[in-house]
């Protein structure tokens, strides 16, 4: 029997156990480089591969993730962009739901367009709650979901909204910077929302650096999510 990913991420939470996913985005990785980036992703003693993007093709997310699971026995988690980058050649998912903006398109009517496929789906579900933080690019998800990102600075937005989301019945809420992102979210800011919610959090763009790693963690990051950084950098090594 598949173990739940959700109930493994809430363990290491409480066991204050800190935990790393790589994201690799089938628009950007070459399936015939797979075997070579499974191993250097488990030399980093990852605990998960998110896969996804935003503008990924209808069809090559399930052949990215089939091929992706001959060469690794670690969690494969969908982080899609769009209702058609699903897989049930991955474990779970991310059902995600864009509180920081309020395009509708991106609040309900994605999750909606999902449910047709999800209901005869073996994935695990996992209700999350997303919210971009400015990381001072004008990211691809910025553009596809037509929404503003909340300020650095505006750390009070940050808490309210990620309390709502938890309050909504989210099971994990995830801070995000945006792909490429200049700046990763703040330390101030990763620890106001985590002093808030009870629920595990996760942080995700423009860590590129050791010590921008165990800072997220210091400050409150139960998972953190490397993608750019990994993508770029074939020698990269925390």
């Amino acid at each position: 029997m598949r173990k739940s990913i959700l109930e493994f991420i809430q363990k290491a939470a409480v066991k204050k156990e800190k935990l790393l996913a790589i994201l690799l985005d089938p628009d950007k990785t070459s399936l015939d480089k797979l075997p070579e980036i499974t191993s250097r992703i488990e030399n980093l003693k990852a605990n998960f591969i998110f896969v996804g993007g935003s503008f990924v093709e209808n069809g090559i997310t399930d052949l990215f993730v089939k091929t992706l699971k001959k060469h690794t026995k670690l969690p494969v988690v969908l982080f899609p962009g769009d209702f058609s980058q699903l897989t049930n050649h991955a474990d779970a998912l991310l059902f995600l739901s864009l509180l920081s903006g309020r395009n509708p398109e991106y609040l309900i009517e994605q999750q909606i367009k999902s449910v047709p496929f999800l209901k005869n789906s073996s994935l695990e579900i996992i209700p999350t709650g997303y919210i971009l933080i400015d990381g001072g690019t004008n990211s691809s998800v910025l553009k596809m979901s037509n929404t503003k990102p909340i300020l650095q600075e505006n750390s009070s937005l940050a808490v309210d909204t990620a309390v709502a989301g938890m309050y909504k019945g989210k099971q994990l809420i995830y801070l995000e910077a945006g792909s490429g992102a200049k700046n990763p979210v703040n330390s101030e800011l990763i620890s106001a929302v985590k002093k808030h919610i009870s629920i595990p959090l996760i942080v995700g763009g423009g860590i590129k650096t050791k010590e921008q790693l165990n800072s997220a963690y210091a400050n409150g990051a139960d998972l953190v999510v490397v993608g750019t950084a990994f993508e770029n950098n074939a020698s990269f090594n925390f």
